[in-house]
C-alpha cells in the first residue's frame, strides 16, 4: 500500500504549506477519469493514491484566515479540479471534461439517528458563537466604550487653617495634612492623579445626614469666642472647635462628595479625599470624637438620593469604631426588593469594650436593628498588635465574601492589598476619604500606599507574622458565627458534620474526626525571597505570548473534536478585537528545550513524544491509544514543545522585571500531564515546567503558588509536586466522589501532599455541577486566599481553563466571565504582581475568549466588570449545599497545617437551602455601583441537575471517547477500514418512587433561539407530525414543529440534534426545556408561548407568579 503524501509535504516553490485545519482522513484508489465521483464529506481530506492530490474542505469559519504564505496561484494548485479561489472562498467544481458531464454521485441512504446526531452537533457547532454572544451581550467589553480612566485627588490648603486653640499638642492637627501631602510629592504620586477640586458642602447636603438643630449650631461656631468654644466643646466627648471649624468641615464634606461625583459619572475611576476633621464618628445630632459633620454617611445618602443608587458598602478600618456611622444606618430603609441600601463594615480595636468609645454596640453582635438587620458588620479586636496577616483575613474571610454577595501594628503596605482587594467591588468604583490616623510617619505612608493602589501599582511585600494570631481568629469567628445567618456566602459546616469518605481525609482528620495537632510550616517570612519590584507598574504591565504554529496540533479523525485550533484563534481575536492585544508587549514565543522539558518529565516519556514525529496516521493513532483521552497529529510535539516554551517565555519576562505579570496562549494543554505519560488532551506540563524553571533561574526553591481553576482536577500537577514544600498547589474542580475526569481519589481533599510536602496540595472538589461564581469566589476568598497569603508566594501560576464557564459542553458548571476576571484581580495582591496565567481547558469557543479577555482586563489593571443585570437575579442566594460542604472539608483538612484555617464556627446545620433569616439577599435587584463599593453575588446553583459530563457515583468516563465517531470511512484502534465499534456505560435506572424538585435556571444562553409564536398560535392536541402519536408531545420554540417525546419514540431529541433548536416546550407540563444545557429554563422570553399554551389547556390565564 502507497503512504499517503503528509500534508505538510505539499510545498509548491518557495511556498510554505498554511497549518491545517481540522479534518477526517480518507484514502482511496482510483481508476483514471474517476475523480470527480468522490464526493468530500465536510472537515475532509480525501488523498489519492497514485496521484497524491490533495482535496481540502474549505476551512472552517471559526478558524480565523491566516496570512497566506505564498502566491495565489500555489493556493489555486491545491484546490480540487475545476474549483478555483475566488473572493469568498472556492466556487463550485465546474463540469468535467468528458462529454461535459459528471458522473452521477452514488445513491444516499437515508440517515439514521447517530448520524442524525453528528450532523446535528456540526451544525451547532456554526451557531454556538453567535448564540452565547448574543446571551453574553450584556458585557460590555467594547472598546468604544473604554473603562473610566484615572484617580482623582482631592486637597484644599485651608482644610490646615483650624487647630485647638488650647492645646497645642492635640492629635488631630493640620500637620496631618500637609505630611501627607509632602510624602505624595515626594512618591510621586501627586503628578500622577488628576487634581480634582474642593468645594463646600450645601446645607441640604449636608441635611442628608444631619438635623436642622445640629447644622444651625454647628454654623453659630464660626462667631464664638474661644471661651465659648471650648465651654462647647467640654459637653462632648473628644471634641475642640476652633472659628474655622464649621468652615472646615463643610470644605470636608463637599470634597468628598466632588470626588464621588466625578467617579459616578465616569470621569474617573476611583479616588482619594485628603480631608480633615474626620467624620466617622459624628452622628446626627452631635459631634463625637474629633467629628463635626460625617462626611461618609452624607456622601451615602447623596449616592443614593441623589445620584440613583441602590447599594453602597461603607468599609471603615480606623483603629476606632466608626459609631455615629453604624448609628444612622442600622436600621436603613430598604429599598426595591426589601433590600437595605448601605451595609457598613467596621473592623476596630475593641478590648471587650476597654477601647474608645467603649460602647457594646461596637463589638459583632450588633447587626442593625428593623429592616436594617444584617447590614452592619463589626469585627472587634480583643488584644492590641494585630498585624497585615490579621487584617487580611478579616477581609478575605468576612467582608468580601459578604460584598460579593490604636495600638495596631499594620504596615503601609497592608493598606495597598486592602484598597486593591476593594477594587474588585463596583466596577472599581471606590473612594477614600481620609479619616483618623495620628502617627504622621505611619499615617503618610499608609496613604500613599493606599493611592499608589488606586493608581494600579502592584502591592508591595508583606511583613511581620504571615498567619493570623488566635485573638483575630477568635474574633473572625464569632463574627462569622453571627453572620452566617444573614449571608449565605459565610455559612459554615462545622467537622463533626463533615462526611469523611474520600481517601486520606480521616487519616487527616484524625480517626475521631477532630482536628489532630497543629503542623508547623516553615515561615515564609523567615525565607530569602525576591527582591521586591519598583512601586509602581511598569509600562509594558501585561506581557503576551502566542505561536501560530500551536494550531498545526489537530485531531485527524474527529474535526469537531474538543480541543481544537479555533481554541486559541478564537481567544486572540477577541484580544484583538477590544483592543487587548496592543495594550499588551508581544513576548517571543519559543521551543521549550529538551533539558528544559526533563525538568519535569522522563526522558523515555520524551522520546516517545519525539519519535511520533513523521508517523503515519495508522501509526499516530496507536500511539495516542496507549493514553487516556490523547491524540496526536505529526505536528503534536513540536506543538507542545511550543506549548511549553511559550510559558517559559513569560516566568522570563516576569522574573527579569519586563513586564509585572503575562498571558500565555496556549495549546494543547498541560495539566493532566504526568511525568510518563500524556493525559487528558495533555502533553507536556507547561505549567509544572515553568514553575520548576523559575525556581532553576532564581538558583534556588522559589516559593511557587499554582491556582489550577480548571473544571478538571490537575493530576499531573499536583503528582510532580505532591513531596515538595516549595510548591503549593490549590485546585478547584469538579469531582463527583471520583467519577469525574480524570477519576480516582486523587482529587479529593483528603490528598494533602505526602513527606515534606504534606499540607502544599490543597484541592477543593464539587461534588455536583453547576458550580458557578457563588461557589467559586468563597473558595478563592475564604480558603485559597487565605492560604496563599500565609505561604507568602514569590510567584503566582495559573493553570486557566476555562471549562467550569456557562456553556462549556464538558464542565457543566456556570463561572461568568466577571467571576474570572474577579478572581485573576484579586490574586494580582499575591507575589507584589508577579502573576502568569496559562491556557488550560475551555471547550466552548466564545465563552473560553470572553472569560479569558476579562482575565486580561483585570491583568492590564482594568477594575473587574461588575455584575450584569441578567445574572444579577439569583434563584436563590444561596450557595450549593455540596460546595459548603467540600469547602468546609477542604478547611477542616488543612487547619492542620495552615494557622489562617482555624477558624471555630458556631455549628450549623449542613443543609444550607433553608432560609434561617431575614434573607438580606432573598432577591437582589440589578446591580448597582456604588463609590464605595457594590453589594452583589451572584447564583446559578441549580440541585439535582444534570450536566454534559456527569456521570453515576461510582463511574468514571474519560474525558472525551478515544474512539472516533466517523461519517463513513475512518481509522479504528485496530487500523482496519470501517467505523470504530465503541461501548458505553449505563446509568442505573431510578427507583420508581423517586420523587425529584427541580428548579429551572433563570436563563440560558440559548434563549435568542426562541422564535416568535406563529400567527396561527399552538395547538397543543396536535399529533406528532413524525409518527402521529398523540401522547407526551413538545413543541420547538425555533420552527413550531410538534414531535413526541424521549420517552415515546425521541423524535423531538433526533430533532433538537438534527436540526440544531436547542429550546422545547412540554404540552404536558408547560415546562420548558434547552437540549444544549441539558436543563428546565424559565425566562420572560418564553412567556408568550406559555401564557397561549396555558391558555389553551386549562381555559384560564397564567398565574402573574410563574
Amino acid at each position: 500500500m502507497v503512504s499517503p503524501t503528509p500534508p505538510s509535504a505539499h510545498v509548491q516553490g518557495n511556498c510554505v504549506a498554511q497549518p491545517r485545519l481540522p479534518r477526517a482522513v480518507r484514502m482511496v484508489s482510483l481508476r483514471a477519469g474517476q475523480s470527480d465521483s468522490i464526493r468530500q464529506r465536510p472537515g475532509e481530506t480525501i488523498f489519492l493514491k497514485g496521484g497524491e492530490q490533495v482535496k481540502p474542505f474549505p476551512p472552517h469559519p471559526d478558524l480565523q484566515p491566516l496570512t497566506p504564505t505564498c502566491n495565489p496561484p500555489c493556493l489555486a494548485a491545491a484546490m480540487p479540479p475545476g474549483v478555483s479561489p475566488g473572493p469568498e472562498g472556492p466556487s463550485a467544481p465546474a463540469p468535467s471534461g468528458r462529454a461535459g458531464r459528471r458522473a452521477p454521485p452514488p445513491p444516499r441512504r437515508s440517515p439514521g439517528l447517530p448520524e442524525a446526531k453528528r450532523r446535528g452537533r456540526a451544525r451547532r457547532l456554526h451557531q454556538e458563537v453567535a448564540e452565547l454572544q448574543d446571551g453574553l451581550q450584556h458585557l460590555d467589553l467594547a472598546a468604544e466604550k473604554p473603562v473610566p480612566s484615572g484617580t482623582g485627588l482631592a486637597y484644599d490648603k485651608e482644610l490646615t487653617s483650624f487647630h485647638c486653640l488650647w492645646d497645642k499638642s492635640f492629635p488631630e492637627c493640620p500637620a496631618r495634612l500637609t505630611s501627607i501631602w509632602t510624602k505624595l510629592v515626594e512618591d510621586g504620586l501627586v503628578e500622577r492623579c488628576v487634581p480634582v477640586q474642593a468645594r463646600l458642602a450645601t446645607e441640604e447636603e449636608i441635611l442628608l445626614v444631619h438635623s436642622p438643630q445640629f447644622l444651625a449650631l454647628m454654623a453659630s461656631t464660626a462667631d464664638m469666642e474661644e471661651g465659648k468654644l471650648r465651654a462647647l466643646s467640654d459637653t462632648y466627648d473628644s471634641v475642640y472647635l476652633h472659628p474655622n471649624s464649621y468652615h472646615c468641615a463643610r470644605l470636608a464634606a463637599g470634597t468628598v462628595l466632588a470626588v464621588v461625583d466625578k467617579v459616578l459619572s465616569g470621569e474617573l475611576r476611583n479616588g482619594l479625599a485628603l480631608i480633615r476633621p474626620p467624620g466617622h464618628h459624628a452622628q446626627r445630632e452631635r459631634m463625637e470624637g474629633y467629628c463635626l459633620f460625617n462626611h461618609v454617611a452624607i456622601a451615602a445618602r447623596h449616592a443614593r438620593e441623589r445620584r440613583g443608587l441602590q447599594r453602597v458598602l461603607i468599609v471603615d478600618w480606623d483603629v476606632h469604631h466608626g459609631q455615629g456611622t453604624q448609628f444612622i444606618f442600622e436600621d436603613d430603609p430598604r429599598v426595591s426588593y426589601n433590600t437595605p441600601s448601605v451595609l457598613y463594615f467596621s473592623v476596630h480595636r475593641y478590648d471587650n469594650g476597654a477601647f474608645w468609645p467603649h460602647l457594646p454596640d461596637s463589638d459583632s453582635s450588633a447587626v442593625g436593628r428593623g429592616q436594617g438587620c444584617g447590614f452592619t458588620i463589626n469585627l472587634p479586636w480583643n488584644q492590641p498588635g494585630m498585624t497585615d496577616a490579621d487584617y487580611i483575613s478579616a477581609f478575605l474571610q468576612l467582608l468580601l465574601p459578604v460584598a460579593f454577595e490604636g495600638q495596631m501594628l499594620v504596615s503601609p503596605a497592608c493598606f495597598a492589598h486592602l484598597t486593591h482587594m476593594l477594587l474588585a467591588l463596583a466596577g472599581g468604583k471606590v473612594v477614600l476619604a481620609l479619616e483618623g490616623g495620628y502617627n504622621l510617619h505611619s499615617l503618610t505612608e499608609g496613604v500613599s500606599a493606599a493611592l499608589g493602589s488606586l493608581l494600579g501599582d502592584p502591592c508591595p511585600p508583606l511583613a511581620g507574622p504571615a498567619a493570623p494570631c488566635p485573638s483575630a481568629l477568635q474574633s473572625i469567628s464569632k463574627a462569622l458565627g453571627i453572620h452566617a445567618q444573614f449571608w449565605p456566602s459565610l455559612q459554615h459546616v462545622e467537622v463533626s458534620a463533615l462526611s469523611t469518605e474520600d481517601e486520606g481525609v480521616e487519616e487527616a482528620l484524625g480517626e475521631t474526626g477532630g482536628v489532630p495537632s497543629p503542623v508547623e510550616l516553615p515561615c515564609p517570612e523567615a525565607l530569602p525571597s525576591l527582591e521586591a519590584p519598583p512601586p509602581r507598574r511598569p509600562p509594558a504591565c501585561t506581557g503576551l505570548v502566542y505561536d501560530e504554529r500551536m494550531t498545526q496540533h489537530y485531531n485527524m479523525w474527529d474535526s469537531q473534536h474538543p480541543e481544537r485550533p479555533q481554541r486559541v484563534t478564537r481567544a486572540l481575536s477577541r484580544l484583538q478585537e477590544l483592543g487587548l492585544e496592543r495594550r499588551c508587549l508581544r513576548l517571543p514565543p519559543r521551543l521549550a528545550t529538551e533539558p528544559e522539558l526533563l525538568l519535569c518529565h522522563s526522558p523515555e516519556y520524551v522520546a516517545r513524544l519525539r519519535a511520533t514525529v513523521g508517523l503515519r496516521p495508522r501509526e499516530l493513532h496507536r500511539a495516542g491509544s496507549r493514553y487516556n483521552s490523547v491524540y496526536m497529529c505529526g505536528e503534536s510535539f513540536e506543538a507542545a514543545c511550543l506549548a511549553a516554551g511559550c510559558v517559559l517565555s513569560a516566568v522570563d519576562a516576569v522574573l527579569a522585571g519586563q513586564v509585572q505579570n503575562a498571558v500565555a496562549v496556549v495549546r494543547p494543554p498541560g495539566h493532566h500531564a504526568e511525568p510518563d505519560a500524556a493525559c487528558g488532551f495533555c502533553l507536556f506540563n507547561s505549567v509544572a515546567l515553568a514553575a520548576r524553571y523559575a525556581q532553576q533561574v532564581a538558583g534556588r526553591p522559589l516559593r511557587v503558588l499554582i491556582l489550577d481553576w480548571d473544571i478538571h482536577h490537575g493530576n499531573g500537577i499536583q503528582h510532580i509536586f505532591e513531596e515538595d514544600p516549595s510548591v503549593l498547589y490549590i485546585s478547584l474542580h469538579r469531582y463527583d466522589a471520583g467519577a469525574f475526569f480524570p477519576g480516582g481519589p486523587a482529587g479529593g481533599a483528603g490528598q494533602v501532599g505526602r513527606g515534606q510536602g504534606r499540607g502544599y496540595t490543597l484541592n477543593v472538589p464539587w461534588e455536583e455541577p453547576r458550580a458557578g461564581d457563588l461557589e467559586y469566589l468563597p473558595a478563592l476568598l475564604r480558603l485559597c486566599l487565605p492560604v496563599a497569603y500565609q505561604f507568602r508566594p514569590e510567584l503566582v501560576l495559573v493553570a486557566a481553563g476555562f471549562d467550569a464557564a456557562q456553556g462549556d459542553p464538558l464542565g457543566g458548571c456556570l463561572v461568568t466571565p466577571q467571576g474570572y476576571g474577579t478572581m485573576a484581580w484579586l490574586l494580582a495582591t499575591l507575589a507584589c504582581g508577579r502573576l502568569i496565567l496559562a491556557l488550560e481547558g475551555g471547550y466552548n469557543l466564545a465563552a473560553t475568549a470572553e472569560s479569558l479577555a476579562t482575565c486580561v482586563r483585570a491583568l492590564l489593571g482594568d477594575p473587574p466588570l461588575a455584575p450584569p443585570p441578567v445574572l444579577a437575579l439569583p434563584l436563590s442566594p444561596h450557595p450549593q449545599p455540596s460546595a459548603l460542604h467540600a469547602l468546609s472539608l477542604a478547611s477542616a483538612v488543612h487547619r492542620t497545617y495552615w494557622a489562617c484555617l482555624r477558624l471555630h464556627v458556631p455549628s450549623m446545620d449542613c443543609d444550607a437551602s433553608e432560609d434561617r433569616s431575614p434573607a438580606p439577599q432573598e432577591a437582589l435587584p440589578p446591580d448597582d455601583l456604588s463609590s464605595l463599593g457594590s453589594l452583589s453575588l451572584e447564583d446559578r446553583s441549580q440541585e439535582g441537575m444534570g450536566s454534559p459530563d456527569s456521570v453515576p457515583v461510582g463511574w468514571t468516563r474519560r474525558k472525551m471517547k478515544t474512539e472516533p465517531e466517523l461519517e463513513g470511512v475512518g481509522i479504528n484502534p485496530e487500523g482496519e477500514e470501517g467505523p470504530p465499534e465503541g461501548a458505553g456505560l449505563a446509568a442505573p435506572d431510578l427507583p420508581e418512587d423517586a420523587l425529584y424538585a427541580v428548579t429551572p435556571l433563570s436563563w440560558c444562553p440559548h434563549l435568542s433561539s426562541v422564535a416568535p409564536v406563529p400567527p396561527a398560535g399552538l395547538d397543543i392536541l396536535a399529533p406528532c407530525q413524525k409518527c402521529g402519536c398523540q401522547g407526551e408531545n413538545w413543541v420547538c420554540l425555533t420552527c413550531y414543529q410538534v414531535l413526541c417525546s424521549r420517552y415515546v419514540a425521541g423524535h423531538m431529541v433526533a430533532h433538537g440534534d438534527a436540526s440544531g433548536h436547542p429550546m422545547v416546550l412540554s404540552f404536558a407540563d408547560l415546562s420548558a426545556w434547552c437540549y444544549d444545557c441539558e436543563a428546565y429554563i424559565h425566562h420572560p422570553t418564553l412567556l408568550p408561548a406559555k401564557i397561549l399554551a396555558h391558555r389553551l389547556k386549562f381555559g384560564n390565564e397564567l398565574p402573574a407568579l410563574l
